[in-house]
Formats: structure tokens, C-alpha cells, sequence
């Protein structure tokens, strides 16, 4: 930076503070517009993280092995044989944070004394789901499943509550067999779980994976191999899908194919890959009402400084030196905007809104999206490069405006406003 430069940027810092009120009025404009860009964008980011994360959590998991049929139509006859043998092929290919488990999934009737409910029963391994899915964390009530128990349920506790039953009593499990057959099994209510979602409540059961086995008269099968892995965030998917490669090559049964959860859950993947178009156009709008003051306020300043730019034209400085002056203006208004922003951005995402944002009043809207009562905001550094871009680069067309304006004044024309 040359002498010259620095002195410009002297100067440029002097005129700003020529009509503090001004200044300050303008500044606040812009570190509002800024801070609801970064806010609303760590808001959505939250909101998303947790989408993805409750889904996944609902028995996804981060990656999926499956006879490609089951998706198409979950029966008994779209399962995994020997599912234990497979398991371990695909053990071997796991890093040291990977965990993975086996699921027998499939549609049956709950049967008590009164009513008959169709449900989702699941055969799992409850010393194996902890981190892995819902079904890992502590029950609301009662006890958890012991790998033993041949005769033990888990319930969701809006469906315990919807069938009027309590912890102890016994209930009738109804589902197809390996020959289409079906098959019924007693059954008594170990323990009642919650989930961010009401639904899932409502419609899964739980049950050890090796009694649903010997239920449907299949031994070492399942419908789905499910694998977690120990990712900050759900955007890291680049691990995921060269773990998904891997699997697919290990892989010599033609019936079975590993999926990520992107490819799970499409419709969650679009909207993520659709969120920086929103949170662009969203940018553009909140600049658009705060590049209107941003001009008016620029503006204002140049025809009060008038005369001075007619003397400096009659001094010898070029057209392109007014404008490099306002410019220079426009950019330092911006800069301190933009830090008191991106500062209290940060704040107010960590400290302020660190313990999460409680949406529970909207309870049945966001439920039906799969979003968390509770949203944690995750700030992006893409999202804080994205606003301070669209600011500065839209800044300086806005402030373009003008400086040609004052690049236009001549001596003659700014003597008449002595």
C-alpha cells in the first residue's frame, strides 16, 4: 500500500465521522441486515442437522445394507440369510469409530384384550444400539431389553398410552413367517420409549432380534444391516460414501447393496442441496432493503460535500480520484459493519442460543418435517463468507451510484451552491 493509499484511507475514515449520527444510524442498518443473514442461515443449518439427525437416529443409520427389494416391499422374503456371515464381511472393512448391528423389520398386528393395532416390529440387539439409533438411549419407563429376555417389548410411549396399557401387561405380537405363514407370539411390556417424533411412537415395537427369529421360524437373518459412524456433523457425507464403495466391492451376494443416507432419505438430501440457493436468495433480499439507506445515506453525504469536490475538480483531480474517495468511504463503512456483525453473530449463535431454541409450541408443525423441539443453530463459515460477500459486493455497486454522482460536480456547478 503506497503512501498515497494510505492517506486516502485517512481521509475516507475522517469523512465518515463528519456526521457521527449519520454514520452510526447507517452502521446499525448494516450490522442488522448482517447478523439476520447469519442468524436465520445458522437457524436453518439447526433445523436441518437436526432432520437429518432424528432421521437417521430413527433407525437409518448413516449407512444401510438391504436386499434392494425390501425397500419396494418390506416382506419376510426380501431378507438377508446368513446375515451373521455377512456382518462380518463387512466388519472388517469398518474404521475404529464405525459400530454396526443387524434388524429384523417387519409389518404385524399388536393384539390386547380390547384392540388390534398394526405396527412395525423390530428385532434388535439392545446391547448394540447404543449410538446408534433411539432405541439405545434410556427409556422413558420401565426397563431396557436384556439379551436374554425371550418374552420382553418395548413401546412407544404415545402408543402405550393411546392403547391404554401400562408397563407389565401382556400383549400379542401377530407377523408373517419365512413361509407366509402367520405367526403369533405373547408377549409382555418391558419398558416405554420417546422419540423427537410422535409417529414413530405410535407404530414401532421392539423385541430381542434373536426371539422375532425363532418367531418367523428364521434363524441368522435379518432385513437390514445398519452402520453408524462418530461424524460432527451430518454434512460429512465424503466418509460415508467411500465407506459405501468399499462395502458395495466386498459385497459378492448380487442381492444385497449398501446405501448412504443420502440416497435413504432423498427428499432431505435435495432440501439440503437446495439451502444455499435459499440462504443466497435470502442475502440478496435483506441487502436489497439495506442498500437503499446504505445509498440514501452515501448520497446524502456527497451533496453536503458538494463544494468540495467542485474545489478538488478544480484542482486537478481526476473524476476517477472522486470516485476512488467514496468508494473508499463505502468500503470502510462496510468493514466495520461487517466485524461488528460477524462478532456478535458469533455470540449470539454460541452463548445466547448455545442451549438450543425451543420450537415445542409448534409441536405438531414441526413434527410433521421431522424437525427437533428443540433446534440447536450451527453456524457455517460458508454461510459468514456467503453474507460478507453478497454485503461487500452489492456494497460497492450501491455505493457506485454516488460516486459518479460527485465525479459529475464541476467548479461552475458547485459554485452555485456558495
Amino acid at each position: 500500500m503506497t503512501t498515497a493509499d494510505w492517506m486516502s484511507i485517512q481521509i475516507g475514515w475522517r469523512n465518515l465521522w463528519r456526521n457521527p449520527r449519520r454514520t452510526l444510524i447507517i452502521l446499525t442498518a448494516i450490522v442488522i441486515g448482517i447478523i439476520s443473514m447469519i442468524v436465520m442461515s445458522a437457524f436453518g443449518r439447526g433445523m436441518m442437522e437436526g432432520m437429518v439427525r432424528n432421521s437417521i437416529d430413527n433407525l437409518v443409520g448413516h449407512i444401510k445394507i438391504q436386499n434392494p427389494l425390501y425397500r419396494i416391499d418390506p416382506a419376510v422374503d426380501n431378507r438377508i440369510d446368513t446375515v451373521s456371515e455377512v456382518a462380518d464381511q463387512i466388519s472388517g472393512l469398518l474404521p475404529e469409530d464405525g459400530r454396526l448391528v443387524k434388524r429384523l423389520r417387519l409389518d404385524g398386528v399388536l393384539s390386547t384384550s380390547r384392540d388390534h393395532v398394526g405396527v412395525m416390529v423390530v428385532g434388535v440387539q439392545p446391547e448394540l444400539e447404543t449410538g446408534v439409533s433411539f432405541i439405545g438411549r434410556p427409556l422413558y419407563k420401565g426397563t431396557a431389553l436384556d439379551p436374554d429376555d425371550t418374552n420382553g417389548l418395548l413401546i412407544g410411549q404415545a402408543l402405550l398410552e393411546r392403547l391404554g396399557l401400562e408397563i407389565g401387561k401382556k400383549v400379542v405380537l401377530m407377523s408373517q413367517d419365512s413361509a407366509s405363514e402367520g405367526r403369533a407370539k405373547a408377549f409382555r411390556i418391558r419398558g416405554s420409549y420417546r422419540t423427537e417424533l410422535r409417529d414413530t411412537e405410535k407404530r414401532y415395537v421392539f423385541v430381542n432380534l434373536h426371539t422375532f427369529q425363532d418367531m418367523i421360524g428364521a434363524p441368522d437373518t435379518a432385513t437390514e444391516i445398519a452402520v453408524n459412524l462418530d461424524l460432527a456433523t451430518t454434512y460429512q457425507t465424503g466418509r460415508i460414501e467411500e465407506l459405501v464403495n468399499r462395502i458395495n466391492e466386498q459385497l459378492d451376494n448380487e442381492n444385497l447393496a449398501a446405501n448412504g443416507w443420502r440416497e435413504l432419505l432423498p427428499a432431505i438430501a435435495a432440501y439440503i442441496d437446495m439451502f444455499d440457493v435459499y440462504m443466497l436468495i435470502w442475502f440478496v433480499v435483506v441487502f436489497i432493503a439495506m442498500g437503499f439507506g446504505l445509498a440514501n445515506t452515501v448520497l446524502m453525504a456527497v451533496y453536503e460535500r458538494m463544494r468540495e469536490f467542485g474545489l478538488q475538480r478544480a484542482l486537478g483531480v481526476r473524476a476517477t480520484g472522486i470516485i476512488k474517495s467514496v468508494i473508499i468511504e463505502v468500503v470502510l463503512l462496510l468493514l466495520i459493519g461487517m466485524a461488528v456483525a460477524d462478532f456478535s453473530s458469533l455470540f449470539l449463535v454460541e452463548v445466547v442460543f448455545g442451549s438450543g431454541i425451543d420450537l415445542g409450541s409448534f409441536g405438531a408443525g414441526i413434527e410433521m418435517w421431522g424437525i427437533s423441539r428443540v433446534v440447536y443453530p450451527v453456524i457455517s463459515l460458508k454461510d459468514i463468507f456467503m453474507a460478507n460477500g453478497v454485503v461487500i459486493l452489492l456494497g460497492l455497486l450501491v455505493g457506485l451510484y454516488p460516486a459518479l454522482h460527485a465525479a459529475r460536480f464541476t467548479p461552475v456547478e458547485t459554485m452555485r451552491h456558495l
